[in-house]
């Protein structure tokens, strides 16, 4: 395993090489830090043929803080699908911590391959190694398919990484703040549709039922309302419906979104909102766990032309983020979950701002975090004597 750089001319051409870095643009350079940049700050490609690790670790951007955003362990088709994953999550994360208040920047890591066939200590702590080369500019935390056990593994090799176990100081399973920030913005985006904070006697898909999606059935029939899912993984289905059997199934989620849903949560993987899917969903309100859910840029636009109020992914499901910030410094449970009940409030504040200003959620939401990255980070342009 070893590590070196270069510049590579374009983001697709990513054949060889142990740990290759993309530089959009140079960290230090002070008007990259004064509004949200252009370009990823820096594209790392880690390899170790002994263990098979290939990952791809991306910054978008530092300018409120060191990088942060989970590890996705996912077995892509290819190395340019994994780069396009990584690249899309990590500026996805500079907006979440953003418009979650943190002091930290967007990163992203994805790890391609199969983790039943091929994850390994092993594996995840030469991972970890990668990591601490970076130097903190980047902490890393659990994403889809990889959970705290491992993130106690790659701590081994790294200093940067959160959302470790409670058993080894950590804030455990972020998947508990994830789906208690997405209750949080339903319940806004509720009011604002129907005017009460409330999903009772409500009608909510939920597409996915792993690790968030299973904790947001109950937060939702709490609160009243009913529920139906679907999901790709029979498995999952099984501990859920044998916990709440008054939830429904369906077959696939071409058939939840086209049934009798007042809200639609998608809580798999992203690109959900797209040309085939808008059209036929059925409800007012989405409103779910996914990154990524809008295929391309304009989505947003056909949702609203249907009148359905989309919540953006990014402000509702911060709850994660908020749970490993704040390890960070020392978790604290009711201070985390303070924050994280403040999804409430700023989704209301984009819906209102959108709505106000006659665009949708999604373009008011990316303006309120872009204006926090260029105005917070323009502040590294007031030198201290520490500063290098």
């Amino acid at each position: 395993m070893g590590v070196f750089s270069s510049t590579v001319p374009a983001a697709g051409n990513v054949a060889g090489g142990a740990a290759r870095h993309i530089a959009g643009q140079v960290a230090g350079d002070v008007a990259a830090e004064s509004a949200p940049p252009a370009a990823h700050e820096q594209v790392v490609f880690c390899q170790d043929p002994a263990t098979g690790l290939r990952a791809i670790i991306a910054i978008y951007s530092t300018a409120l803080g060191p990088a942060l955003g989970g590890t996705r362990f996912h077995p892509y088709e290819s190395e340019e699908a994994a780069l396009a994953d990584a690249l899309d999550l990590s500026r996805a994360m500079a907006y979440k911590n953003s418009l979650a208040g943190l002091d930290h920047g967007g990163g992203k890591a994805v790890i391609w391959g199969d983790p039943d066939s091929i994850k390994s200590e092993a594996l995840l702590r030469a991972y970890g190694r990668f990591i601490e080369s970076l130097g903190g500019r980047y902490y890393t935390a659990c994403d889809v398919g990889t959970y705290t056990a491992d993130m106690d593994i790659v701590a081994r090799e790294t200093r940067f990484v959160t959302g470790r176990s409670v058993e080894n100081g950590g804030c455990g399973d972020s998947s508990v703040l994830t789906a208690y920030g997405v209750f949080q913005g339903m319940r806004a985006a509720a009011e604002h549709v129907w005017g009460s904070p409330t999903l009772t006697g409500r009608r909510v898909g939920i597409a996915g039922v792993g690790k968030v999606g299973r904790r947001l059935v109950d937060h939702l029939l709490s609160d009243g309302a009913s529920v139906v899912v679907t999901d790709v993984n029979e498995q999952a289905l099984t501990p859920v419906l044998a916990r709440y059997p008054q939830v429904d199934v369906v077959a696939d989620t071409a058939a939840l979104i086209t049934s009798d849903i007042d809200v639609y949560a998608p809580c798999a993987l992203g690109g959900a909102l797209n040309d085939d899917t808008v059209p036929v969903l059925r409800a007012t309100i989405v409103a779910g766990v996914a990154n990524n859910q809008l295929a391309y840029p304009g989505v947003e636009k056909l949702l609203e032309d249907r009148g359905i109020l989309y919540a953006p992914d990014y402000v509702v499901n911060a709850g994660g983020v908020i749970q490993v910030a704040d390890e960070i410094n020392g978790f604290n449970v009711d201070r985390a979950r303070a924050r994280a009940a403040k999804i409430f409030d700023t989704t209301k504040q984009i819906l209102e701002l959108a709505a106000g200003e006659g665009v949708p959620p999604a373009v008011a939401a990316d303006l309120l975090a872009e204006r926090r990255m260029a105005e917070v980070g323009r502040l590294r342009t007031i030198r201290l004597n520490y500063d290098r």
